[in-house]
């Protein structure tokens, strides 16, 4: 009975100190693992979060690097971590073809949404001077393909690409892959390729400079920084595709903790250092979303880029 009883004791006690570590969340510092390099957009993006996010959460927080794999290794580092709320994943439109192309093992069941941070629409930008508008860029295409110059192959870049042209009803183009954006806005001056897909940040002062145009942009709606610029839905080809942004957690993270994140997250992304990060690259506070938003755009991104992959012979 003595036994029973020490027994039902040391479980009771157990359950009291889960529910206090629970309460007292965080209760360490927090990983936040970013596929990108030190200096990259997600990389920059997840810093400039962490600004004000560190002191919501009362908590310190590090970004952890994990290169390569188009996001599989960042992935799978990830899913060998406690399930604690102690680390957070940045995840991208490229995780989702990386996922797709089963790169990873991980899979969209495995995690679940906190917050988006950014929503950067792809850009179809050309020389200055090189087309007369959007319509005269698509009419060109329609009679001979022209070379467009992205920045990854099997991702979001190319297939943007493929998509517009698709279904646009123009020829194939060919794709002529950079290392990155930067050096894809000066070969798009340099004249090596017709077209570059670009994210408005990417290519900011060249554009001010007058030698890059932005042309199309490939979102639902016009951008508040672009407020001149033709989507493609415009122009009667129903293509939408961003980068996008945001911070996911493993799926057994407890509710509390999840919520606890989204809150700290959400109003960190709200403050005004956040969005002046946004306005510098061409953003609005429309980014920024809460789980709900990002959760559905989560399983729209999934289902988009495996549809656009299979289309491309990417995947079968």
């Amino acid at each position: 009975m003595k036994h029973v009883l020490a027994t039902a004791s040391v479980i009771a006690l157990a359950l009291v100190g889960g529910a206090a570590n629970a309460a007292e969340f965080p209760a360490d510092t927090i990983e936040v693992v970013t596929h990108a390099g030190n200096g990259g957009g997600t990389d920059v993006t997840a810093r400039m979060m962490m600004v004000k996010a560190r002191r919501e959460l009362g908590a310190d927080m590090v970004v952890v690097n994990k290169k390569g794999g188009g996001g599989a290794v960042a992935m799978d580092y990830y899913l060998d971590l406690p399930a604690d709320g102690n680390s957070i994943l940045t995840f991208t439109i490229g995780h989702s073809a990386t996922i797709a192309k089963g790169k990873t093992k991980m899979t969209l069941d495995d995690i679940r949404p906190i917050a988006r941070a950014t929503d950067d629409p792809q850009i179809l930008m050309v020389k200055c001077g090189a087309y007369d508008s959007a319509e005269s860029f698509v009419a060109a295409q329609k009679k001979a393909p022209i070379a467009y110059g992205t920045t990854h192959l099997g991702n979001i870049d190319d297939v943007s690409a493929f998509m517009f042209t698709i279904k646009g009803g123009m020829k194939t183009p060919k794709i002529i892959p950079f290392d990155g954006g930067a050096e894809l806005a000066t070969q798009l001056i340099a004249g090596a390729v017709q077209s570059a897909v670009l994210n408005l940040a990417e290519a900011s002062s060249q554009i001010e400079a007058g030698d890059i145009c932005p042309l199309v942009v490939l979102a639902d709606e016009r951008m508040a920084g672009l407020p001149e610029v033709t989507t493609a839905k415009e122009l009667g080809i129903d293509v939408s595709f961003s980068t996008v942004r945001g911070f996911v957690v493993q799926k057994d993270v407890p509710d509390d903790v999840a919520k606890k994140l989204e809150t700290a997250l959400l109003k960190a992304m709200k403050s005004s250092v956040y969005q002046g990060y946004l306005e510098s690259v061409g953003l609005d506070n429309t980014s920024v979303a809460g789980a709900e938003v990002w959760g559905k755009q989560l399983k729209t991104m999934d289902v988009d880029m495996r549809t656009a992959l299979k289309e491309l012979g990417f995947i079968e």
